[in-house]
């Protein structure tokens, strides 16, 4: 989970002037052997010895130090228990920073990847196989003996098995019909935001890094179980020609429900001419030549409006995953408990949620989209306007920017869901997630922008979140359309679009 890297580099620490460091009860030496710097005393750098200073009588005072000859510090004092202080990271910020980036470099290899298993095998099988590499991966990660070994593991951990979130998503809304998608998204990112408060907590109990990745990545091991217990996708089942597999789970189903479904209902599943969920027909019939069957990805490349659709989510995607992540990542910074801050900024997505659930049916995606990302710039670029000691206002603006980023990035995964057909349509939301994972692999190095200029992060989240408000009015909208089927069905909701334009 790339959050945790925020965790796990967390650490107080401070320059260890040798010679000096056994005098416990005068810190007045302080003063002059490090450096003074507005946040407090530097981390980093400490004045030279003078050419008189004995280690030996740990005499250390005013004439002990050079003040006109600053040098890094080369050992450090830890207060805790991390990565930082394990591997002996120190100020050696591009390190730390490294670990979140390749974490989320491996999301372009495992975003498609498991998209290609999950539309060609099923949504099962990617799902399970997905968490088990989770587990086993990040519990690998606990044992790690160096930070070379570290990295190398978290980049494997999201190259295998950082599909799992995407899959299920898809999963979940080819479950239910058009009015129960906003519903079924916001029961997922609640969930989801519960387990980062969990993270949050956590890591506040337990301190020791290694102990919190192996609680975090046991549960995920069992979830190899869902290859036996979970039913697959009835949607995904009609949409490769295996209509009794489907009708089975649909019996199964009512009978769980103790609902009796009439032959009349059941009758488009028997017949040659088969039907989605939503009563349309399906492209290809059971035993149509399979050559059409595997070619269809490539004619929803060959498609400009799929293609131009693509190339407009993934920049979508992108905009989310750099402000979202970014603004979880810099909670860290604020004033206050680190661990405190980050559980409001993970609790806001709560009730952004819930605003999904209220908004996305009444107004529709693209302008609830507009909305929220240029809603969201003006929030972070105004933190750059605010003076660091109004704290309370700043943490006000900064929650209230999560919340309209998160709002965004909910209300895209629905999007996106929406406007590719069923037999691709993980293939593309997995083009557009692992692009968009571009925000979320530069998210984990904005706190070095902030080493140049404090407010730099907030304004880049906001110049990027004003371009994708632009974007979306490219786009066409999807509220209470059925979820296309075919490609010539996703290509029909540009020209109804174009349509409507015409009829007003």
């Amino acid at each position: 989970m790339q959050i945790f890297s925020s965790f796990s580099v967390i650490e107080s620490i401070g320059c260890n002037i040798v010679g000096c460091d056994g005098i416990t009860n005068d810190t007045s030496w302080l003063q002059f052997a490090i450096p003074q710097l507005k946040t407090g005393h530097s981390k980093c750098s400490k004045y030279s010895f003078t050419s008189n200073f004995k280690r030996s009588n740990k005499n250390c005072d005013s004439n002990s130090f050079n003040t006109s000859v600053q040098e890094k510090c080369s050992s450090f004092i830890y207060n805790g228990d991390s990565v930082v202080r394990d591997f002996n990271l120190g100020c050696e910020n591009w390190k730390r920073t490294l670990i979140g980036t390749f974490h989320n470099a491996g999301l372009f290899i495992s975003l498609p990847l498991t998209g290609i298993i999950s539309d060609k095998y099923g949504r099962k099988l990617a799902l399970s196989v997905a968490a088990l590499m989770n587990g086993i991966f990040g519990l690998l990660r606990s044992f790690s003996v160096n930070y070379y070994m570290l990295i190398t593991l978290e980049f494997m951990e999201a190259a295998c098995g950082a599909g799992a979130y995407t899959t299920a998503f898809v999963l979940a809304m080819e479950l239910v019909r058009p009015k129960g998608r906003v519903f079924g998204n916001t029961l997922i990112n609640v969930v989801f935001v519960f387990g980062l408060m969990s993270l949050a907590g956590l890591s506040w109990l337990l301190k020791d890094w290694r102990t919190l990745l192996r609680v975090m990545y046991t549960p995920s091991c069992f979830i190899f179980s869902y290859l036996w217990i979970l039913n697959e996708s009835v949607r995904w089942l009609l949409s490769k020609g295996r209509n009794e597999e489907a009708l089975e789970i649909l019996q199964k189903a009512a009978k769980m429900n103790k609902i009796e479904l009439s032959d009349q209902a059941l009758a488009p599943l028997n017949g040659p001419e088969k039907e989605t969920l939503d009563g349309q027909k399906i492209e290809n019939a059971p035993g149509q030549n399979k050559v059409e069957e595997t070619s269809v990805f490539m004619r929803a490349v060959r498609s400009s409006i799929i293609r131009k659709r693509v190339m407009t989510c993934s920049f979508l995607w992108i905009t989310c995953t750099f402000v979202y992540y970014g603004l979880s990542i810099n909670s860290v910074s604020l004033a206050g408990n680190v661990y405190v801050n980050f559980m409001l900024v993970s609790f806001i997505e709560i009730p952004a949620n819930f605003c999904c659930l209220f908004v996305l049916d009444r107004f529709g995606r693209k302008k609830v989209l507009i909305t929220t990302y240029i809603l969201s710039a003006i929030l972070c670029i105004s933190l750059s306007f605010l003076p660091k000691d109004l704290n309370w206002w700043r943490l006000s603006i900064y929650l209230s920017g999560k919340f309209s980023i998160t709002v965004a990035y909910s209300s895209v995964y629905i999007y996106v869901s929406e406007v590719f057909p069923t037999n691709v349509r993980q293939s593309l939301l997995a083009i557009c997630s692992s692009t968009g994972r571009v925000g979320s692999t530069l998210a984990p190095l904005t706190p070095l922008l902030a080493l140049y200029y404090e407010n730099l992060p907030s304004i880049f989240f906001g110049t990027l979140a004003i371009v994708a408000g632009i974007f979306v009015f490219t786009l066409p909208e999807t509220l209470n359309q059925p979820l296309p089927d075919s490609i010539e069905d996703a290509e029909r909701l540009n020209r109804e679009k174009q349509e409507q334009k015409l009829i007003a």
